[in-house]
Order: C-alpha cells, then structure tokens, then sequence
C-alpha cells in the first residue's frame, strides 16, 4: 500500500464539507450541492433512458395552485409522491414523473386582488385575468425553485401548465369527446357558494362551527283539504314546518312528507293543525300548543297532490311532495322545500317539475324585485319575514338552537 495523504477525492463527489469536523451534518450548504451536482449530471435523465423498454407506471398528479410559495401541505403531498415514484424506478419500471401546476381559479385571483388591495368589481376582467397569468407563471418558477430544493425527481424543464394553449385545447378536444360519447348534459344543480368570496366552494373547502339560529314552527293554511278529507269540512287546517334558515321561507315552493309516516289533523282552540303523529309532543313543548284528538289520521303518501298556501306570498300554491329523507329526529315531520337552496330540495324540485327559484343574488342579498324582502341582505330578510309572520299569525313557536 502506497504511503502518503489519503485522497479526498471521495469527498469531493460527495460534497463534503472540507473542515476538521467531518462528522458535522451542514446540510443547509451540501443539500445544494448534491441537488447541483444532480442536475449537471442529468440523473434523472439518464434514470429515464436506461428505462425506457421497461414496463410503464405513471404517477398522475394532481397540480398545486401556482398562487404562492409551497407550504407544509404542499411540500408533504409531493415529497410523498416522490417516494412512490422513485421506488418504482427501483422496481424496475419506466416511471417518469411529469409535475404540473393549475393557474386557473380563485386561489389565484383572490391572491391578486388582495395584494392590489382591491375587490373583483373594480377591476376590469380581463386587465384581471392578465394579472392572474402573470402572477401564476411567477410562481409556477418558484415552486419549481422549491420543488426541485426537496430534492423531487421529474421532468422539471417540461412540466404541464393549464393556461397553456396546448393543454387548454387539449382538454377542449377531450371535452368534445365526451360531448359525442353523449356523457355530457346541461343542466342545475345545487353548489355550496360563499358570498365573501362570490364564488362556489368543493365539498372538501366547508368547514362546519357551531352557530345559534332562529328555529321557527310556521303554519301553512291548506287549499281545499276537504275535497279529499271530508271530516276537515269548514275547519281550515293548517300544516305545520319547522326551519331554522327564515331566510330561505321567500323561495318556499313545496311542503315534503314522507310517505310512510302516520299524521294527523289535530284540532286544538278551533284550530286543526298537521304533524306527524309521533311528534305532536315534541311540538306541543316547543310552541305550547295542547294538540286535541286527531280529526283524521293518514299516511304522507295521502297527501300527495294536495296543497297549501305560502305564509305569506297567499296567492303562491304549495304543493306537498313525498321524500324518503324527512325524518322524525326532529321538527314536525312536515318540511317546508326551496328547490335553489339545498340539494334534497333541488332533486325533489326536479322529480316534481317544481321551478328552481332562487330570489338570492352572489354577494347574499335579495334581489329587489323579491316581494316583501327586496334588496335585503339576508339576516335583515330574516329579520322581516319573522315581523311578518308575527304579524299575520302564521309563527307558531319561536326558539333559539345551537347547531354545526
């Protein structure tokens, strides 16, 4: 063996740090050089050629948002795919990872909008629409900056990007595709929508905290319950909801029962009132009304096809509709529907032709050609429509109640 200093040759490629202390990490400096020294050499490259008659696993990643730098989550999603990827490659399969990034969406504009310091509507759209690219493409550098800084193996130089004219008509030939298979069809449906941000909201986007609400029991009066039910003949009856949304009572179109529940007219102080059978105590306790013997005793599906007036738009019919989803854990078994305001009610809206009414513009105020309501925002609409039943008699029981 020859004699004489050690070669640090070995150091050198691994980027070693030349000091007296060797056994000190400092990967804040080598991390860099490792990551440099990787991309000079074409690693990936070269993993990818060696690979290429191999059997194929492809990795589809969803994008991240090119709205800002990367955070925990962010970093925690792609160094988590960056495993999967690269254990493939050890498997023996061709993997190549092919990033992208979304520059479409809210994200992105409400990022422009709040560093400009303004709101949607003071802003032309298309003088926003090239801000929002703008904005993107920046940050889509710098997340490739930091993507590349955790060390993630891809095809960083050619990665997708949605505002890309290649990409968007990529996707605009899938969509024709699908148009000619027959899978796409026009239509409504019921969305979770935020008046602060005038904008829809996923599933996955609603956080759910405790607030406090009116719970109200309202009356509806029946149109001719009689011609069905001879026995209510001169009585007037009314059919009792409970809600604890007053504001959606301007967009009630229709009252849903279940078809298998037992109700009844109950007469109480001249009054004859509809619930369900097995609530009449429930009731009872929360709007002090002593319910007397049942008139007539029916199942929900009796009562298809006839109908009430609204509480207080008296010229709009009611109808009542069955649906398997009322329940009996609480309320009077009788529920007031707004087809635009709730995806049980839309479907039943549909299934019974009912018109999808929505007085409700984005920013959460009536539209002012509503009745009673007009222009209001919707607590103050609430407000009125509580006045008002009030007023006429219909509010049957007021309460506050906790709920998520």
């Amino acid at each position: 063996m020859a004699s004489g200093k050690k070669s640090n040759d070995y150091k050198d490629s691994l980027f070693l740090p030349k000091t007296d202390f060797p056994m000190r990490a400092n990967l804040s400096s080598r991390e860099p050089g490792f990551l440099e020294f990787w991309e000079k050499s074409d690693i990936y490259g070269k993993l990818r050629d060696s690979r290429a008659s191999f059997p194929r696993f492809i990795l589809h990643d969803g994008p991240p948002y090119a709205n800002s730098n990367i955070h925990i989550g962010t970093a925690l999603n792609k160094i988590l795919k960056d495993m999967i990827v690269r254990y493939k490659w050890m498997r023996g399969y061709y993997a190549p990872y092919v990033p992208g990034y979304d520059t479409h969406g809210m994200p992105i504009e409400h990022k422009v909008l709040k560093d400009a310091g303004i709101r949607a509507e003071q802003i032309d759209p298309v003088e926003l629409r090239k801000r929002c690219a703008e904005h993107a493409l920046k940050f889509v550098k710098v997340q490739t900056d930091e993507f590349k800084r955790l060390g993630v193996m891809g095809e960083w130089e050619k990665p997708y990007i949605t505002l890309d004219p290649h990409f968007e008509a990529a996707e605009i030939n899938v969509l024709a595709d699908m148009v000619e298979r027959g899978f796409v069809y026009r239509g409504r449906k019921s969305i979770f929508w935020c008046i602060d941000c005038e904008t829809a909201l996923a599933a996955a986007e609603i956080e759910y905290e405790d607030e406090t609400s009116p719970s109200i029991y309202v009356a509806y009066p029946f149109r001719a319950a009689e011609t069905k039910f001879p026995a209510l003949a001169g009585r007037a009856p009314n059919a009792i909801i409970w809600t604890t949304t007053p504001w959606t009572l301007p967009a009630s179109l229709a009252i849903a029962v279940h078809p298998d529940f037992e109700y009844g007219f109950f007469e109480t102080g001249g009054r004859v009132y509809l619930i369900a059978s097995e609530l009449r105590n429930e009731v009872s306790k929360n709007t002090g009304i002593e319910f007397g013997e049942a008139l007539v005793t029916v199942k929900g599906r009796d009562l298809e096809g006839l109908a009430s007036a609204h509480p207080f738009y008296e010229k709009r019919e009611i109808p009542f509709v069955l649906a398997d989803y009322v329940t009996l854990d609480a309320g009077t078994g009788c529920v007031h529907t707004a087809p635009w305001h709730g995806v049980e009610d839309y479907e039943t809206g549909v299934r019974y032709g009912l018109d999808i009414y929505n007085p409700v513009d984005a920013k959460g105020f009536f539209a002012r050609e509503t009745e009673l309501v007009g222009g209001m925002s919707l607590d103050d609409g609430a407000k009125k429509v509580l006045e008002t039943l009030a007023g006429n008699g219909r509010l049957l029981g007021q309460m506050k109640m906790t709920h998520s």
